[in-house]
């Protein structure tokens, strides 16, 4: 399984997290894989050292795959997450109250967007 942190708005607009697993599949020697998504686009990111942003709604639904740093995630209802370098989210919350992103470290990080159909 490949986990995935999923940002969400429920039909109050409030926005929560909720842990999800990809199915992995064995496939021989190059190991193992999921199956084929759909995907829209691509982009590649670059954020300042001291990036925090305060409620925003995603622009559209998007995987994120964060290539360093560390941010901390804040749900409209105050629940907060810190990710790494490494970890993959799916960001749906494209209406509703959004959620606030932060640095935690001194660093610009980077990382690649995946929009959605």
């Amino acid at each position: 399984m490949f986990q995935v942190t999923r940002v969400y708005s429920d039909n109050k607009g409030e926005s929560h997290f909720e842990d999800m697993e990809i199915p992995l599949t064995e496939a021989g020697s190059i190991g193992k894989l999921s199956q084929e998504l759909p995907a829209k686009g691509i982009v590649f990111r670059e954020v300042d050292p001291f990036y925090d942003w305060n409620f925003h709604n995603a622009p559209e639904r998007q995987y994120i795959i964060l290539l360093d740093g560390e941010i901390e995630i804040e749900t409209s209802l105050g629940d907060k997450r810190i990710f790494k370098a490494g970890e993959v989210l799916l960001v749906e919350d494209v209406t509703g109250k959004g959620h606030k992103t932060r640095n935690l470290l001194p660093i610009k990080r980077k990382s690649i967007f995946i929009t959605l159909p």
